[in-house]
């Protein structure tokens, strides 16, 4: 299969290699050229994922057209606040019959979209059948270095969920296949609000308990907003849903995780975000997050804080205690 990874990050390199290895023609672009020159000289991502060889074979390129040309698979890691911008300059009579299978993790601001409705409103004329998510538990430092992973790839074809899991599937990357292609999406996108709230626990030196609490109570509200937007329950205590959530709000390598980290350990957003190389989604995602929740009459209590304290300098133990002194309620999800 002649495949395209769009977006030379660090997720977008290892699925570049991956999908190489797995028996695929595999072309790589990124739009900054200077970085591209850099890329096809070292074969290596030496900013995003150091010590992992780019293959002679995986074409780099700086050229839109010439990276998605005869593509049957067309692969979307590029943040999600910067997807918009880089596939409107795809050419539709160049990828009208390829999939196209976003890898980010994240809401549009302001349209409040997801990645795959983000694609039909630039592409209306492309079949819902054409568009897919891959998402799940996967830092880009393990999946590189090829330590068992398991995600899941997300249609509302079945056939096409499973075409893109066949495309990634081998001994260390096992996929497995769902139609929920808007819980995938948005197991993917909240969760990583969630886990900038356990980076805040972790800065503020709460402990286990505290973070426990949030990330069971952050799935109850992920949940609780994703079905009111339509989504399948089941999904949520998935791969997208749970595992996400566990590894964001655990890892060393969660960029989400760390931001909060610091934000609780007495340092502003901008100081935080001024000295990151790569995207923390979590940061624009709660926004639309909590905008989502209004929009649709949810309580997303643990989102709502997070909010507070990104953006408006809330104290976190402040939020903390807020959380903690709400009215009685009976668990529930």
């Amino acid at each position: 299969m002649r495949i395209s990874v769009l977006g030379a990050g660090g997720w977008g390199t290892t699925l570049a290699v991956l999908l190489y290895y797995n028996g695929h023609k595999v072309s790589l672009w990124e739009y900054d050229s200077d970085y591209i020159t850099e890329l096809i000289y070292k074969r290596e991502n030496v900013k995003y994922l150091p010590g992992i060889p780019i293959p002679e074979d995986i074409n780099i390129t700086n050229n839109l057209e010439d990276a998605v040309y005869d593509s049957n698979m067309i692969i979307l890691a590029v943040p999600s606040q910067f997807l918009r911008s880089a596939i409107t300059k795809l050419d539709y009579a160049g990828i009208k019959n390829s999939i196209l299978v976003s890898v980010a993790k994240g809401i549009e601001n302001n349209t409040l979209m997801t990645m795959s409705h983000m694609i039909k409103d630039v592409f209306p004329m492309i079949s819902d059948d054409q568009i897919g998510a891959l998402s799940g538990p996967s830092h880009a430092e393990e999946v590189s270095r090829r330590i068992p992973t398991a995600v899941v790839a997300a249609s509302s074809s079945i056939e096409t969920s499973q075409l893109i899991q066949s495309a990634f599937i081998n001994s260390y990357f096992r996929v497995y296949s769902s139609t929920d292609i808007l819980g995938v999406e948005l197991g993917g996108a909240f969760k990583n609000v969630i886990a900038v709230g356990a980076g805040i626990i972790d800065g503020v030196k709460f402990g286990d308990n505290t973070k426990a609490a949030i990330m069971t109570r952050g799935v109850a509200e992920i949940s609780r907003l994703g079905i009111a937007m339509g989504a399948n329950p089941e999904t949520f205590a998935g791969l997208s849903g749970m595992g996400d959530l566990i590894v964001t709000c655990m890892s060393r390598h969660s960029r989400n995780r760390y931001v909060g980290e610091q934000i609780g350990a007495g340092k502003t957003l901008k100081e935080v975000l001024s000295t990151m190389e790569m995207v923390a989604e979590g940061v624009d995602t709660s926004r639309s997050a909590s905008q989502l929740a209004t929009k649709y009459n949810v309580e997303t209590p643990i989102t709502t804080e997070v909010y507070k304290i990104l953006f408006e300098d809330k104290n976190p133990v402040i939020a903390a205690t807020d959380l903690m002194t709400r009215d009685m309620k009976m668990e529930g999800h």
